[in-house]
């Protein structure tokens, strides 16, 4: 099949399966007669592979390892796939972690605003006026407790209340 073909069956960019063949993640396919790309079976079933990887956020670094073990017994190197999915899941905990504690402090900035702007009069925004403490310096709701700046930093921020 020619890439185009590839890039629709697996729905990658046809300047992303260039650049798996030039990084030697894919292996270059035999050429026709008229001098197209001729890609196999194996070549989608690769790319699939590869494709499958980065949907689980594997790095190229990463895919080219496992890539590598695909066909070995040996169990050193079989050892280390568990230990790159380790990391990998490690690494998804750790993000996880840090995006449970921004839902957090995004509704902790969301609880200084009820919604009715119409009936304060124009008064102002909870949530900007949050964080525009939180320029200064100063604790806001999201964060708790911030370093405040020193007066020379507080004096320089051109920020109105």
């Amino acid at each position: 099949m020619r890439i185009g073909a590839l890039s629709r069956a697996t729905g990658v960019d046809i300047e992303t399966i260039r650049f798996y063949e030039k990084s030697g993640l894919l292996p270059g396919p035999a050429r026709s007669d008229n001098g197209y790309r001729d890609y196999a079976q194996a070549h989608l079933e690769r790319l699939a592979f590869i494709r499958h990887g980065r949907a689980l956020d594997m790095s190229l670094a990463d895919i080219g390892l496992l890539l590598a073990s695909l066909n070995s017994r040996d169990a050193k190197l079989l050892s280390g796939v568990d230990a790159l999915v380790d990391a990998q899941l490690g690494r998804v905990r750790a993000r996880l972690a840090s995006m449970r504690a921004l839902e957090q402090q995004l509704v902790a900035l969301k609880s200084r605003c009820d919604g009715q702007h119409e009936l304060h009069g124009g008064q102002g925004c909870g949530i900007l006026e949050e964080l525009v403490a939180a320029a200064h310096g100063e604790a806001c709701a999201c964060h708790g407790e911030g370093a405040a700046a020193s007066p020379a930093r507080q004096q320089s921020h051109s920020l109105k209340r």
